[in-house]
């Protein structure tokens, strides 16, 4: 594992108006197995901040320690500005929204019965269960028993329960499972909502290709550790990731085009299909762009491949 890495540096332990989550020297131990070790983390109000890594990293871990639900073995968690071992937290914990990584319902309660049980736990108003239900899109099944549900109305029911109360906070472990395309777009283009609204969103995921661009930053762990902090495109610039481009060319004008690239250190290129793929330095760039466009009519097409958040996070775990 590379070493840590925090990109775009915070200094954790500084108190700040803007914080939604700090997250001070926080360990969890069982006997000898450390499933969070020290970890410092600030995370800003009004911030969508994904929280990846391999299972068994500890994301689930530091998640129910900023619930409140288990008691680390050291350290401090404040959630908004309110620790969550002290005697404020219950007040607090009513503004967090919740959605496990796996739900578990009634299946004998419809769906408006299931959110108006949660609603009275909550002590949310029972009147936001029905427009609830409407805003994740289950309005025509709000009286159909859940034994009826499929997998995806079931996430989108838990997901309902965890906007109950208008939280400003919201906790989401693995919150796409059984989600459609259309439903995985329109449950972002909610969290967009909220965050527009001040709301700050915690999200775990082990489909990198959706939090990719849909985070505003992100957090790598591995063995209990955070490894890298920072945004996407900052942990790319930290990891020197080379670009991947793809050139179409004839075959006759391939070697004019790797004639023209063999002149730019660090640059690789292979013939493929289309024409060339090449492997570029973040550095030469624009170096090799200006010899691309050299080629002039030569070339018939030109893609270029930033490092994926997927390539970012196996290059940390290698």
């Amino acid at each position: 594992m590379a070493s840590t890495i925090l990109a775009n540096k915070q200094l954790p332990h500084a108190a700040s108006a803007d914080s939604a989550i700090q997250v001070r020297g926080i360990s969890k131990h069982y006997g000898v197995l450390h499933a969070v070790d020290g970890v410092d983390l600030t995370v800003q109000r009004g911030e969508i901040f994904g929280l990846i890594g391999h299972n068994g990293a500890g994301k689930s871990t530091l998640f129910k320690m900023m619930l409140g639900l288990i008691a680390p073995s050291a350290g401090e968690i404040l959630i908004n500005g309110t620790a969550v071992n002290g005697s404020e937290f219950r007040q607090t914990r009513r503004q967090l929204g919740y959605l496990p990584e796996n739900v578990v319902l009634y299946d004998n309660l419809s769906g408006l019965e299931t959110l108006k049980f949660f609603a009275k736990l909550k002590g949310a108003p029972q009147q936001q269960c029905a427009p609830m239900l409407e805003r994740v899109g289950l309005a025509h099944a709000v009286n159909r028993p859940l034994r009826e549900y499929s997998k995806g109305m079931r996430q989108r029911l838990g997901f309902a329960q965890a906007l109950l109360g208008d939280p400003r906070v919201l906790f989401l472990d693995e919150p796409t499972n059984g989600l459609d395309p259309q439903a995985i777009r329109d449950f972002y283009a909610t969290l967009r909502g909220l965050r527009d609204t001040g709301v700050t969103v915690i999200i775990t995921s082990h489909i990198l290709a959706e939090l990719q661009e849909r985070v505003d930053r992100l957090a790598i762990m591995s063995a209990g550790k955070i490894q890298a902090l920072g945004s996407v495109a900052a942990l790319r610039e930290q990891m020197h990731m080379p670009l991947k481009l793809e050139l179409g060319l004839s075959q006759a004008d391939v070697a004019v085009a790797q004639q023209a690239l063999s002149k730019i250190e660090g640059v690789i290129s292979t013939i493929c299909p289309q024409g060339l793929s090449v492997s570029c330095p973040r550095a030469a760039k624009m170096t090799v762009l200006a010899a691309i466009m050299g080629l002039g009519a030569r070339l018939v097409d030109l893609s270029i491949q930033e490092p994926s958040l997927e390539d970012v996070f196996f290059g940390f775990s290698d």
